[in-house]
């Protein structure tokens, strides 16, 4: 049975966050402007564990917060919510921008990852390869529904459309502000662990699709090479929804990967 809350974070601001099942507990860390729905497609997978998500500043039921953040702000707001619940280690699996965060989450809070999952992601800095010009441009077109149709494009091949044909939970908070949304992005943008990769003491894994092109695959081997003895498993074809497009596969490889330990 799912369960709801709120925490109030370090400067006040109230985050959302939802518990379900039971066993060993998973956080699962979504991507940039979306809310926890982001893993509906994949929570079902995973009842082996009592999954915790969150709904990011100014998404879902979370306030907005008085100021801009950055992915380590987002990290220590996961640690006020695991203070509350008394949640003292847990696994982790992040995507997207929920990677990033879990990079600073394991390298800030040792104690508190068992074991790491990182998707479709990036290290930040000046080593990471950004999403091409071509990308930008159509993220930055005046009509909403042109680039939430660009998202879908980025996030899902054109065959599994085909037969999976949506709604998508994936393409962002619809009720999203205009000033969080651009939060998010800088926070995204600005992120830099690259330094500080090796420094992650968790056993990794890094998950990918050879397509993304939000994300260059190349990111994902920038991390693999970056944590010590962390584990790269590519999924051939797959845009950046990996772990939906790819579900048969990769919710697999991340249960036999989290049973390892």
């Amino acid at each position: 049975m799912r369960t709801h809350g709120t925490v109030r974070t370090a400067d006040g601001t109230e985050v959302a966050y939802q518990l379900d099942g039971t066993g060993p507990p998973l956080l699962l860390l979504a991507g940039q402007a979306n809310n926890h729905h982001w893993w509906d497609a994949v929570r079902a997978d995973l009842l082996a564990y009592q999954t915790l998500s969150l709904d990011w500043r100014g998404t879902g039921d979370s306030e907005d917060g008085p100021a801009d953040f950055t992915t380590r702000t987002l990290a220590a707001d996961v640690v006020a919510l695991l203070d509350q619940l008394g949640i003292e280690t847990l696994d982790v699996y992040g995507t997207s921008m929920g990677g990033r965060v879990a990079q600073w989450l394991a390298v800030d809070h040792p104690d508190r990852v068992r074991r790491l999952v990182l998707g479709c992601t990036t290290p930040g800095g000046p080593r990471a390869v950004e999403r091409s010009q071509d990308v930008r441009r159509r993220l930055a077109v005046a009509d909403p529904a042109a680039v939430r149709e660009a998202v879908a494009e980025l996030m899902y091949t054109p065959g599994w459309r085909a037969t999976h044909p949506g709604p998508y939970a994936t393409l962002g908070d619809p009720a999203i502000s205009p000033v969080s949304a651009r939060r998010h992005l800088r926070a995204s943008a600005r992120h830099d662990a690259n330094d500080v990769l090796a420094r992650i003491a968790a056993p990794t894994l890094v998950l990918h699709g050879t397509d993304d092109e939000f994300a260059p695959v190349v990111n994902a081997r920038l991390i693999a090479d970056g944590i010590p003895d962390a584990t790269l498993r590519l999924f051939e074809g797959a845009r950046h929804a990996y772990f939906e497009e790819c579900r048969p596969e990769a919710s697999p490889v991340v249960l036999e990967f989290l049973a390892a330990g």
